[in-house]
C-alpha cells in the first residue's frame, strides 16, 4: 500500500468522524434554541433540528470527500503527516466556521422571536 492510499484513507477517517461528532454536539444543545425560536414547540424544533443536522453533515461530508484528491505527491511518512494535517485543518476550521455562523443565525432567530413575543417592532 502506498503513502497515498493511507493518506486518504485517515482523511476520510479523520474528517467523517469530525462531522458526526460536531453535528452531534450541535443537535443535543442547538435543541433549547430552537425550542424558544419555535415558542416551545418541541415537535418542530426535534424537526428542524434533525434537518439541520442532515444538512450539516451533507456539506461536510460531501466538502471532505471533494477535497480528497491531491496533486502533490507524498514519498515518505512526513509528506503524509503535512499533508495530513493541512486537509484535515482545513476540515476543522470549516466545522468552527459552521459551528459560529449556526450560532449567529441561532441567536438572531431567538432574538427575533422574543421581539415577536413581545410585539415590539423592528427597528429597521
Amino acid at each position: 500500500m502506498n503513502y497515498l492510499i493511507i493518506t486518504y484513507s485517515v482523511y476520510l477517517l479523520l474528517s467523517i468522524c469530525l462531522a458526526l461528532w460536531v453535528g452531534r454536539i450541535l443537535f443535543r444543545h442547538g435543541r433549547i434554541f430552537l425550542i424558544g425560536i419555535f415558542h416551545g414547540s418541541h415537535d418542530l424544533a426535534d424537526a428542524v433540528n434533525k434537518l439541520l443536522l442532515a444538512g450539516f453533515y451533507l456539506v461536510n461530508i460531501g466538502y471532505a470527500v471533494f477535497n480528497l484528491k491531491t496533486s502533490q505527491e507524498i514519498t515518505d511518512a512526513t509528506g503524509l503527516i503535512e499533508l495530513l494535517s493541512i486537509k484535515v485543518g482545513t476540515i476543522i476550521l470549516i466545522l468552527g466556521g459552521m459551528h459560529f455562523f449556526n450560532l449567529f443565525i441561532l441567536f438572531n432567530l431567538r432574538n427575533k422571536s422574543k421581539k415577536d413575543r413581545l410585539n415590539i417592532p423592528n427597528a429597521e
